[in-house]
């Protein structure tokens, strides 16, 4: 017999800046990350990579407990529905179903070839000691800030001898949360937004700001929580969450004002994502799009729960995805998308690996100041199909409110250096050419 991943063979050549990023993680003795933009290949240089270790170490046998008729590889994911999208591309690359396991809640399927989640593999370690190789979807997360996540990146990178990829659309190496995995495994390769575009690989992104006034009542809401935040903040001598929430932990009085600061917060935060003219807005541009399949995101259940109304008040169907609905459930939706309904109003479940090449309009609500959730939001419209080289992208901020940042990250996640903005008619709607 021999290892299940030899049998791995492509339908189609790999870029040439996928076999480089392959080389450059060999060449740095198999320990690294890929950051790549979403849709540029990242799953198809992971499962190159492990092919080609496999290969060194069946030629060198450097590692006394290799097999010659094994090598277990252990594939770690978000969420659960990537299990089953990995195993099908798998399968459609030559590798054979009864190698392929998936581990997760009752799911106990330990084979050559494991794919788990990072919160199954928690309680599960055997699962890495048991791999030569581990792939890391979605590294970022293994964050410095989520105590076991840390924990098993410290087991998953233990054993000298086994090989490690990271795989990532962006990460900030300055941020001190991501020292230990940019120290570790660090970036081999970058591949971003901007280089894709320019050659072609994705989707050109337009980018279409769309700024608003909260009402009246809003805004007496904005500035009470932000001067209520601004005080707490002063009497914590502390501005950053992440500290914040260490005094949470702390008791007295200093936690008790942490635990306002953070409820500020959250108030603040809800408002702009429910904002009227904001969720009016979005309206707006779903009856442009009316017949044509169309994502919206948003941070919260309540916003989008609030737009599905108002769009349910004007004879628009829609549905609703998030963490919560089921897999089985989560399967229908997609499937009638397109027929039945299609606007898709997704919180976070859509922002991570699902293949959606088709869509090429997305609505963002959301004010958050997370560079890899943006990145991925993008991500997901710009795929390129013979059908598509454009994808819209509406950016839908509260102007003068912590909302502006939302401009600065989106910049930031496609590579544009400046912010320059045509006024289209007399709306209150820019335009940023972004390449």
């Amino acid at each position: 017999m021999s290892p299940a991943i030899n049998s791995l063979k492509f339908p189609f050549l790999l870029k040439p800046d996928q076999m480089e990023a392959v080389e450059s993680w060999l060449k740095n003795g198999c320990k690294g990350s890929v950051i790549y933009s979403t849709g540029t290949g990242k799953t198809e240089i992971a499962f190159e990579s492990a092919r080609r270790a496999c290969l060194i170490d069946l030629r060198c046998k450097t590692d006394p407990t290799y097999s010659v008729d094994t090598y277990n590889i252990l594939f770690l994911v978000p969420r659960i529905v990537l299990i089953e999208q990995n195993i099908l591309r798998l399968q459609r690359y030559g590798i054979p179903l009864q190698s392929i396991g998936a581990f997760y809640g009752e799911k106990k399927n330990h084979k050559e070839i494991t794919i788990s989640t990072y919160q199954s593999t928690i309680n599960n370690h055997q699962l890495i000691r048991d791999a030569k190789m581990v792939i890391l979807d979605e590294v970022h997360l293994l964050s410095n800030t989520a105590f076991s996540f840390k924990n098993l990146f410290k087991i998953i990178t233990a054993n000298p001898n086994r090989k490690v990829l990271g795989l990532t659309a962006t990460i900030n190496e300055l941020d001190p949360r991501y020292k230990e995995i940019i120290d570790i495994i660090p970036p081999v390769k970058k591949y971003l937004i901007k280089e894709a575009v320019d050659d072609g690989r994705l989707a050109k992104p337009n980018i279409i700001t769309i700024d608003v006034t909260l009402t009246s009542e809003e805004r007496e809401v904005y500035k009470k929580t932000s001067e209520l935040i601004k005080n707490l903040s002063y009497k914590l001598n502390a501005y950053d969450p992440a500290i914040i929430s260490k005094v949470l932990y702390q008791g007295g009085m200093r936690a008790k004002y942490a635990k306002e600061w953070f409820n500020q917060v959250r108030i603040r935060k809800d408002l702009l994502n429910t904002s009227k003219r904001k969720l009016e807005s979005a309206v707006t541009i779903i009856e442009k799009h009316r017949n044509e399949k169309l994502m919206v995101f948003s941070e919260t259940v309540e916003s989008i729960t609030k737009l599905k109304e108002i769009l349910a008040s004007k004879n628009i169907g829609s549905e609703i995805i998030h963490s919560k609905i089921k897999t089985k459930e989560r399967k229908s939706i997609l499937e009638k998308w397109g027929t039945e309904f299609f606007p898709l109003l997704s919180v976070h479940t859509l922002e991570i690996g699902f293949d959606i090449p088709q869509v090429g309009i997305a609505i963002i609500l959301s004010n958050t100041s997370n560079i890899n959730q943006i990145a991925q939001r993008i991500g997901r419209v710009i795929r390129k199909t013979k059908e598509k080289n454009t994808a819209s992208i509406y950016l839908i901020y509260v102007k003068e409110t912590k909302d502006n940042n939302i401009l600065r990250m989106v910049d930031k996640a496609v590579g544009n250096k400046s912010n320059k903005a045509i006024r289209k008619g007399t709306k209150q709607t820019k335009i940023t050419d972004s390449f």
